[in-house]
Formats: structure tokens, sequence, C-alpha cells
């Protein structure tokens, strides 16, 4: 569609249903949608971005926005402030924003609600280049609301800012550095990873079209008539953790109540990805979350089946996942032991069914209504702002950065790519607010949450010691 201004293409729809008696005892007009279709003309076929490609405000914006207050967001945003901690008596000044180049993929400077990216090495596959869409679909959702900020981001797996070394009197504070996950001994700041918007390498669609597949793919099979195992597929080669729990498979010995299979990407990519329909899977009572490298994008997808989640004791955490309750969101799995522990855990759940189908249906409503596609992008709108107020400068577009646009991405872009980026399109600006922020963990609450989280896993630890000794007593 060929445009020369974005106001000559906004088009706005109703929302809800414009019925006169409601508008009159609502004294208000219902809110809009506004659409505003990519430029992909044919003079704009460049990776430059068109002239006016998105208003930076919606003209008499707040005649757009809902009159309903915006919902709190859900808890795991209160990790925000953590994540930011260390910055806070010091504010971050641009040597330290600089510093953090060292192993960053780009740099992004926000100004004015646009985004300009210097790029300093290519990550694997196309993570950098899906976290950067992730970006500007949020700058189209919230147009003039992201504040402007400059930060460093590394797509890599393993987070860097070492607290050992970080904590040492001559560094007043660590160099903020962005990427998907983060630890306990990292100052590393974690932001939503690239399956968000779509991983065309091996197919896995954008979240918000896949969550609705695996809402969908819970309804084919109770969770009473599932296979009674627990299962898991994935490549096992990127860590020695995972070829670990290759031994925990069936075999004419021993069943340790696990399916466990190689995943070979290549021969999938030849078979058109048959086998590795993600929504097709919710067809076990139990599933197997175990860490990659560090952590894996897996786990959203894992805990949305209403499967239990059997969960090997992990090293890391992504921006979600520290709300993650044992016995409530899924069942601990030890790591130095991890074929008995999956034997119990299945026993366990086939003998005590309904707290089991309790703990899984616990867990695919965390995923599918507190992960939903909105909370996401308000995460990283809070975030970010939050970020931003630590800055200590007025950012500048860098002498090697360009201006990126969705236009500039998606017009271009072929195969999964372009469908993807179409599929993920942020159609134009939210009608409401970003959800209110919960506050800040106090002492006595994060407690609660750190106390909660290790009586659980030493519950299960007691059971299941008394488990096995009495299974030994029988032999």
């Amino acid at each position: 569609m060929d445009r020369t201004s974005p106001q000559k293409s906004i088009v706005t729809t109703n929302t809800v249903n414009n019925n006169p008696s409601e508008a009159t005892q609502t004294h208000q007009n219902p809110p809009k949608t506004i659409n505003i279709p990519l430029n992909c003309s044919l003079g704009n076929l460049s990776r430059t971005c068109p002239a006016n490609y998105y208003p930076s405000k919606i003209p008499v914006e707040n005649k757009y926005l809902s009159s309903t207050p915006p919902p709190s967001c859900p808890d795991y945003f209160r990790w925000i402030y953590d994540d930011l901690w260390p910055w806070r008596e010091t504010g971050i000044t641009r040597e330290m924003v600089m510093s953090a180049s060292r192993t960053a993929n780009f740099r992004l400077v926000i100004l004015d609600g646009k985004a300009y990216v210097q790029t300093y090495r290519k990550s694997f596959q196309s993570r950098d280049t899906f976290t950067l869409w992730g970006i500007l679909q949020l700058l189209r959702r919230y147009p003039g609301k992201v504040p402007d900020l400059d930060l460093m981001f590394d797509c890599v797996d393993w987070p860097v800012m070492k607290k050992d070394f970080f904590d040492h009197p001559k560094h007043r504070a660590p160099p903020p550095l962005f990427r998907y996950c983060g630890n306990d001994s990292t100052y590393d700041i974690v932001f939503p990873d690239w399956s968000f918007w779509g991983w065309p390498e091996i197919n896995i669609k954008p979240w918000e079209a896949l969550s609705k597949d695996l809402k969908e793919g819970n309804t084919r099979s109770k969770w009473t008539d599932r296979d009674p195992h627990a299962y898991w597929k994935g490549n096992p080669t990127v860590a020695a953790t995972r070829m670990d729990l290759l031994k925990c498979n069936v075999s004419d010995k021993q069943d340790w109540n696990a399916r466990v299979y190689a995943q070979d990407w290549l021969q999938e990519q030849k078979q058109g990805y048959k086998q590795s329909d993600l929504a097709s899977q919710c067809i076990h009572r139990y599933k197997i979350y175990i860490e990659g490298s560090a952590w894996s994008v897996s786990e959203k997808y894992i805990l949305a089946c209403d499967s239990v989640t059997l969960l090997v004791k992990p090293i890391y955490y992504d921006f979600f996942t520290r709300s993650l309750m044992p016995l409530k969101h899924y069942w601990p799995i030890k790591d130095d032991n991890k074929c008995r522990s999956i034997k119990y855990a299945v026993d366990w759940g086939n003998t005590h069914q309904q707290e089991a189908q309790a703990i899984g249906k616990a867990a695919s409503s965390f995923i599918l209504d507190e992960l939903k596609m909105d909370y996401v992008y308000d995460y990283m709108f809070h975030l970010l702002s939050e970020y931003a107020k630590l800055l200590k400068y007025k950012p500048t577009v860098p002498q090697k950065a360009v201006e990126l646009c969705s236009e500039s991405m998606a017009c271009l872009a072929k195969g999964f790519e372009k469908q993807f980026m179409t599929d993920s399109l942020v159609k134009g600006p939210a009608i409401s607010e970003p959800c209110t922020m919960p506050p800040p963990y106090d002492p006595a609450s994060l407690h609660s949450v750190i106390e909660g989280k290790d009586s659980g896993i030493k519950q299960v630890e007691t059971w299941e010691k008394e488990y096995w000794q009495s299974h030994n007593k029988q032999m």
C-alpha cells in the first residue's frame, strides 16, 4: 500500500459494540483501534526507513484510550527493580554503557520514539533480528511513551557480568548489559527473548499465535488419557546435563518412567518440521524441562501444556521464571540424580492424579494468562522506562548507527522471517495504558518468596528419600 504520510492510512475501528444507550450511560465514545500498515511501496524497498513511517504520537491520543483503568502487572514485574538495583546509587553513565560493548551484539539508542542501532557483531541465527523487531513493535504499540535511552545488548546465552568481579571496591557499578537470562552470580539485565516474535530457523511461530495453538492442543486429550510417562525431546549435545538425561531413557534393564528423544534439526528441516509441532506434543502427563548451554526458550512451551513440568534444577532464570513456585507450577527434579528423581515424580503423579493435574493447570494458566504478549510488551516498556530513569546523560545517535523501523526490516525479508514479522506486526497504538507496576519486594516479602521455593524443594526431597528407602526395602 502506497502512502505519503501515516495520517492518510490510519484506519480507526470501534472495538466494542457502539450501542447508543451504552454511550449515553458512559458519556464517552468507545475506544477505537488505529491500524497503521507498513509502507512497503516500490519506492521504499530498501534498508532505509521511509519518511513519516509512523507517528511519534497519535493526535488527540487520549481520545482513543479506554477509560478502564489498566490492570496491575503480574508479580514477576517486581524483579525489574531487583535487576536494576546495582545502579540505584550511582546511576548509569555513558562510560558504563560503553564498557558493556566488549561482548555486545548491538547498541540500541531510542530518541523521540525512533530506534537507532549500531551493530558490533552478528548474533547466532536471527536472535538479534527478532529482538530488534520486538523492540520496534513496542515503539509501535506505545508511540511517544518509550523514553530516550541508550543500551547494549548481548544475544549469547550465558550471562557474563560476574558479581565476584564487579563487587570489588575499585568498581563503582557493573556495566549495564541486556540479555535473555541471568543467574544468581551475575548482574546481566534480563529481557524477553527473540522467540516471542518467532524463530524462523526452526519454524517456531510468534508467541501470540503459538500460545493459542498450545491452548487448543491442551483440549485434544484429557490429562488422565495422556501418556503416563515423562517426555523430553531436544538437542542433547549442547550440555553435559542433557547427555546425562539420555541415561534415564527406558531400556531392557530399567524403566525410569522417562521417554527422551534426541532432536535432529537438520532432519526435521528436510521433513518440513512435521515431528516438531509443539501443540501436538501436549499429549503427555509429564514433560521435562532441562537447561541447555544456559536457559532454554523451550520452558514456556513446556509449561503451557497442562502437563506436570518436571523441572531439572536450573542455574539460570529469564524474565518471568523467578515467580514460578515448586509444587504449585512445577515439580523439582534433582540435577545430580535425575533418573531416580524422575521415576519418583511420575509415580507420585500417577498415584496423586488430582494434585498432579492441579500443578499442570496452574503452570499453563500462568503462562497463557500472565505471559500474554500484552504483558511481554508491558514488561519491556517498564524495564526500559526504569532503566532510562537511571541514565545520567542525554542519549545521542552514535556515529555508526542506522535508523531502524519495521519497514526497513520486514519489507525485504523472505520466507519464515517475512511471515513471522508480518504475523507479529503490531497493527497500531494500544487503546489502553500499560499495566500498573507492582511495588518492589521489601525484605520480608522477598524472604517469603525464597523461603517458599526452598521449602517446596525440600519437601519433595524428603518425600523422594522416603520413597526410595521404602522401595529398597521391598527389593
